[in-house]
This record gives C-alpha cells, structure tokens and sequence, in this order.
C-alpha cells in the first residue's frame, strides 16, 4: 500500500512558505527600517535651501519613511516647531547663528543634533572692490564719516544703503546689533525685506557702475555672480560685537579677517523624539555631508532659472547619481544603526 505525502508535503510547505516570509519580513524591516513613519521637512522662506533638504528627504525616502511635503517657516518658528515634534527635522540650522533659537525651542533636551551637513558658511558685509580701491575702504567702521556713507546713498538722503537681511532669518539680529555697536545709525540705513528683490537691485546697479553696499553669505549664489576679490571685497568690522548669548565671542577668523560674523556650520537639526525611536534617520542626519560648493553651484543654477519644482528634483537626483558610492554608504550605515538597536 503506498503512503500519501500529501499530507507531510502540505506541512512542509507551510513551514517553508512561514519562513520565507519571516526572513522576507527581516529583510524589509532591515532595507527599510522607516516603513510607514510619517517625516514633516521644514525649511526657511530660502528658495535656495530646497536643494540641501531635497537630498535628505530622497535618502529618508529610500530607507522607507513617509517624507510629506516641505513646509516653511521662517528659523524662529521651525526651530520651536522641531522641538515640539510638529517638524521632523530641519537641513539648514546654522551653527552658532541659530543658537539662541536652538536654546530657546528647548536646546539638547528636545532638539537631536549631530554631525555637521555643511562646513565653513561665511557672512558679512561687503562693497565693490572699484569704490573700495578708490577711497581705501576696507572697515565698516568708516561708514560713521558721512563722506563715505554718502558713496552708497542711493534714495538721497545722505546715508548709505544696506542691502540688508531678511527679517526672522538671524542675521537681521547681528546687523541691528551692530549697528548700534559701531555708532552708525546716523549714516547708515538698514533696508530690509525681500532678500532676493533687494538683491536683483543691488546686483542691476552693480551692472550700471553705481556703488553698492550690501550683506551676504556663502554658500550662495550672489558670490558666484559678484565675486569677493574680484567684483567686490569683504569689509572688516571695528570689534568683535554679536548680540544674545554670543556676546563675548571673537569672531575673527583665523587668518585675521574679521567680517563680524563668525564662521558657520549647517547642521540637520531634528526632534529628539523622534530621533530617539528611529536610529536609521537619526545616523542618517548625523553623517550626510555637502560642500558650500556643490551648494553654490546648485543656487547659481536657481539665479540663472533653473527654479521650477522639477529643476530642483533634477538637480538633487543628479547629486546623487555623482555621488552614488558615499550614497549608498551612508543608507547602509543608517540601516545598520536600525539593525543594531532592534
């Protein structure tokens, strides 16, 4: 009489087909260690700043999140609203720009911040280098004489115009404060608003010979377009003088310069909380890096009117295509990270 495996088979084969999907199961939760986490991306009013949080949403992407939509707020506001988990995380906190917002949202205690996304961001003030060789000037301390404020007088009353910083970006904070500290209230006149229309003048009066006297930083693309050393110079300040908790801090560079504002460090800054229960995003925005050139070069693109949504897609999976090798490193070491703590 022969026996029927049927039965045995039919055993056989549930086991078989059960482990096959445990070690599918593994395999998934260790590929995507973010499946089904929901991820809110901030970002300031900065177009140009699309760019650096683009990158890190596609690699959250890849490890399985749910990356919504960037929202903006301006750096006050984001920064309070990564501390009480209405962001997930932030790719342009400037370091130490931002400390006081970073303390005043709650500091280390409900804000993750490790490693450093971009090195060596520089401010400052600076002119053209035509009228800067032409009347010796090289300190902002030599706008109090109204001779010299006079040369970047561009409305007729006298005093020279500041191309200045956007309200709730931070560095309105520093220039209002120095302002008062070198006594130049009297000859220099802080305009502020739009920071791209009020550059799209000063770069048009640029291009018309006229004098020009405004505040930047890199990376961005104005320095691509007026370059410090050849189109314009930085202007040294008096004294080191920044407001808030800063307000002892030399703020010169180490090859002397010193341009008032102190080197800065963008950072990814992201909710504790979350950070805390999610080690792959967490490694992640501790060890992604991007150079101020790669930055510039993207915003440069932006300025000359690659700007649309589909642009900024094009130019960050680019990015990542150059870069496809330290890519793919940083996704397996933030998928160890999962492994590691699970």
């Amino acid at each position: 009489m022969l026996h029927s495996p049927t039965k045995f088979s039919l055993r056989s084969l549930a086991a078989a087909t059960g482990l096959a999907v445990l070690l599918s199961s593994s395999a998934m939760a260790q590929s995507m260690p973010g499946e089904g986490i929901n991820v809110v991306p901030l970002k300031s009013s900065i177009a140009e700043e699309t760019f650096q949080t683009l990158l890190v949403m596609k690699a959250l992407e890849e490890l399985g999140y749910e990356v919504e939509d960037i929202k903006e707020l301006e750096y006050a506001a984001g920064h309070v609203a990564i501390g009480n988990g209405d962001g997930t995380f932030l790719a342009t906190h400037w370091d130490p720009l931002h400390i006081d917002f970073y303390k005043e949202a709650g500091g280390d205690e409900k804000i993750y911040r490790e490693g450093i996304y971009s090195p060596g961001a520089l401010q400052g003030y600076l002119i053209d280098k035509k009228t800067a060789e032409e009347h010796d000037i090289t300190n902002l301390g030599q706008f109090k004489d109204p001779e010299i404020a006079k040369l970047f007088d561009n409305n007729g009353d006298g005093k020279a115009d500041l191309s200045g910083c956007t309200p709730g970006w931070g560095c309105e904070k520093v220039i209002e404060h120095q302002l008062d500290a070198f006594e130049l209230r009297d000859t220099v006149t802080h305009n502020q608003g739009s920071y791209s229309a009020i550059m799209a003048d000063t770069i048009t009066r640029y291009e018309q010979g006229e004098p020009i006297f405004y505040y930047t930083w890199t990376p961005y693309w104005v320095s691509g377009v007026m370059v410090p050393g050849e189109d314009v110079v930085w202007l040294n300040v008096p004294f080191s003088s920044l407001p808030g908790e800063r307000q002892d801090v030399d703020t010169a560079l180490p090859d002397g310069s010193n341009y008032g504002f102190q080197a800065n460090n963008q950072r990814i800054i992201a909710n504790r909380e979350f950070a805390e229960a999610n080690p792959a995003a967490a490694k992640l925005f501790s060890i992604m890096k991007l150079s101020s050139n790669d930055i510039s070069a993207q915003n440069l693109k932006m300025r000359d009117g690659e700007d649309s949504e589909a642009d900024m897609e094009r130019h960050a999976d680019a990015w990542i295509a150059a870069h496809q090798e330290q890519w793919n490193a940083w996704l397996d070491e933030a998928r160890a990270a999962a492994e590691d703590a699970s």
